[in-house]
């Protein structure tokens, strides 16, 4: 038998070794919130200080920096580009990743090894490329984006629900079928609601990388259509002075929704990926 006084000494061990991790995570977003409500000048002096009557700036960061980098608009432009981009990549990822599973012929293994060898290529070894054909094609507007965040999240969101619907037993369909459905109302009636907590899982990992993605939309709609990410970098004054004042206040702007929708559905993300993994 285990030793109940070591047992729980290891307990406590890796209880303060984990919290001395996650300090390296938490203490930047602190920083930042801490120096967002502090001028420009202390915010550069002090950053490791704590706001006093003379460096407080109250809300005039938050106020400022909303009106200088198009807050509202950018956040729609965010909002539209990560709802839809998710909504394709949820569905189109979850369609492809059923038919491919349940099919038996080589091009759909084949398939399915293209979109895992999809995941290990870097979308800097693309990019150019990239912009030129989306230009090409004119997907170069929040519209057109979406085809490019899909094509770029299903290689991940496939594997991932291929790896759920593999422990979906056929049986469930088949007896949808003999009831008189088709495969396509099979899937929407019967399968896609069973996978539920892999798109829940799938959609927040997409949701992250989408709304904090700065590269893609710059290169493809540029500062025409601004994301928020986009938008915080026209905070820049001349010859490279920056308010870091109002950057930290946009910067906390742009993190709540995100952490929000994060903390709300963050029990599915090791309960998708845990069903996924039963059997790959």
């Amino acid at each position: 038998m285990n030793n109940p006084k070591s047992f729980s000494v290891s307990n406590i061990a890796a209880v303060i070794a984990l919290s001395l991790i996650s300090l390296f995570f938490v203490v930047p977003i602190l920083l930042v919130l801490l120096n967002s409500f502090k001028s420009k000048l202390f915010v550069i002096n002090t950053p490791f200080a704590f706001p006093n009557g003379e460096s407080f700036a109250g809300i005039s960061n938050y106020v400022n920096g909303m009106i200088n980098t198009g807050f509202l608009s950018a956040f729609g432009w965010s909002l539209f580009i990560t709802v839809f981009s998710v909504a394709a990549i949820v569905l189109f990822s979850a369609m492809t990743a059923w038919y491919i599973t349940r099919s038996s012929s080589l091009f759909c293994k084949g398939l399915y090894f293209a979109f895992v060898f999809a995941m290990i290529v870097p979308f800097q070894m693309v990019m150019f490329p990239l912009t030129k054909i989306a230009n090409l094609l004119h997907l170069d507007n929040p519209v057109g984006i979406l085809a490019i965040y899909l094509g770029f999240g299903a290689s991940q969101s496939v594997f991932l629900f291929s790896g759920f619907v593999k422990s979906v037993p056929v049986a469930v369909e088949e007896a949808a079928v003999i009831d008189g459905c088709t495969p396509i109302r099979a899937f929407f009636s019967v399968i896609f609601p069973m996978l539920v907590p892999i798109a829940i899982t799938v959609a927040i990992l997409n949701s992250m990388w989408i709304w904090n993605d700065y590269l893609l939309p710059n290169l493809v709609i540029g500062s025409e259509y601004r994301t928020i990410p986009v938008a915080v970098q026209y905070l820049r004054g001349g010859y490279g002075s920056i308010d870091m004042g109002y950057m930290m206040a946009v910067i906390i702007m742009a993190v709540i929704p995100i952490i929000a929708f994060y903390f709300t559905c963050q029990k599915y993300i090791i309960q998708g990926v845990t069903a996924g993994s039963v059997k790959g």
